[in-house]
């Protein structure tokens, strides 16, 4: 596609923005720096109602670990293995931080290393956000979703279910996946795109609980109660944290982070060592001299939690042996997420295959992507943000540059 030449200062070249999520408000934020013509739409009738969403757990926005483990928090299929260190180090965590200064919003590192606004609050960094993209020159177009959009060799024509239409040279956009519908986010854009030709993947749960079948007998005793200071392991992958007993099944960080490995599984399940600091042989060993019903000693010798104690419970147990193999191997037979439209964050997407290293669809050039819409997955602790912002950025710094003509070398 040839677009009108536009890098002359007199003619600022049109951006349409889909979507009015962090990663939509960052990519406008950078573009109108950038000296582009910034359009951002939004179905809703506010933007950021997903960030303000966050918000209520007091506004994760990264986590302080190193640059070279944070990446490695990221999946995706398909995904080029440079493109999260890449993406990360032009704006990494402590970019986000400042960023977050810049807007007047103090932020600390918690004990377990995120990151957090001292306000623990996502509203006044939101409203701040928006006046200065205001300032700046972004346009804002509310309760405009986007339906469908047209190419030629002018550009963009972007549709709207409100019947309107916006001409554009470039589109940025970055709809959300399709957790928490109701802030706007319900994955509606993959019939269009699908059309279009952009491949994409199903988008699926992730960052939620799964089922398992507790027995009803104990339900009502170990339902709401937290099992902490776990190794939990699920093909093959191990990961320290928390879970929580629900009705259903489990929730916690410990099963978010396992949930693309449970995803791959034919028959999904999680292996939960108990007691991660003690060795079997070392669990044995304190039950030496031990008299009476094994699970009530080993409550008090392994110090057990209610929870832990009245799950083993649910078996017997002939030795300390058996028992101590049981606390380091206990497995939880899993049934499926919950549903999507209840899960923190979703995966799959905008296929990796069909965009280049700047974010922009290979056979639609001036369309690009960015955010929860592409086909990534990371767990909760500041990276679904970072994720988002990380992107945003890129896509954006793409936007300002394309279709721009090289300066020519003075002799």
């Amino acid at each position: 596609m040839h677009l009108t030449d536009h890098s002359t200062p007199a003619c600022k070249r049109r951006l349409a923005i889909i979507g009015g999520g962090p990663s939509g408000l960052r990519a406008a934020e950078v573009a109108a720096s950038e000296g582009m013509d910034v359009a951002l739409f939004e179905r809703m009738p506010s933007v950021g109602r997903k960030f303000l969403v966050a918000g209520k757990g007091g506004l994760n926005l990264t986590h302080s670990e190193l640059l070279e483990t944070f990446a490695t928090r990221y999946s995706g299929e398909d995904q080029a293995p440079d493109f999260w260190p890449r993406a990360l180090e032009n704006f990494s965590p402590q970019m986000m931080r400042a960023w977050a200064d810049s807007l007047g919003v103090e932020t600390f590192r918690a004990s377990n290393g995120r990151i957090y606004p001292t306000a623990l609050k996502a509203a006044p960094l939101l409203r701040r956000w928006v006046s200065r993209l205001k300032e700046n020159g972004v346009q804002f177009h509310l309760n405009h979703r986007c339906c469908g959009l047209e190419q030629d060799e002018h550009g963009f024509l972007i549709h709207f279910e409100n019947g309107t239409t916006h001409a554009c040279d470039v589109v940025i956009m970055a709809m959300g996946g399709a957790s928490w519908p109701r802030t706007g986010s319900d994955g509606s854009w993959m019939t269009f795109l699908t059309a279009l030709g952009i491949p994409c993947s199903p988008l699926l749960a992730s960052n939620c609980g799964w089922g398992h079948a507790w027995p009803e007998a104990i339900v009502a005793e170990i339902e709401g109660k937290p099992l902490k200071n776990l190794l939990v392991t699920a093909d093959g992958k191990s990961v320290h944290g928390e879970l929580l007993i629900t009705r259903y099944g489990l929730e916690g960080g410990a099963i978010y982070q396992l949930g693309s490995a449970l995803r791959k599984m034919a028959k999904p399940e999680i292996t939960i060592d108990f007691k991660p600091t003690y060795s079997e042989a070392e669990l044995i060993r304190k039950m030496e001299s031990a008299r009476g019903d094994l699970l009530d000693a080993a409550i008090e010798r392994w110090r057990l939690s209610p929870a832990a104690a009245a799950i083993l419970r649910r078996d017997s147990w002939p030795n300390a042996a058996a028992l101590a193999s049981g606390v380091k191997h206990a497995i939880f037979r899993l049934t499926q997420p919950q549903p999507i439209a209840e899960a923190i964050s979703s995966a799959g997407g905008v296929a990796w295959k069909g965009l280049d290293e700047s974010l922009m669809a290979r056979e639609t050039p001036g369309l690009f992507f960015a955010g929860e819409m592409l086909d990534w997955d990371a767990p909760t602790g500041g990276y679904l943000l970072q994720g988002c912002f990380a992107t945003g950025t890129l896509a954006a710094q793409a936007a300002a540059q394309f279709g721009v003509a090289p300066a020519k070398e003075s002799r």
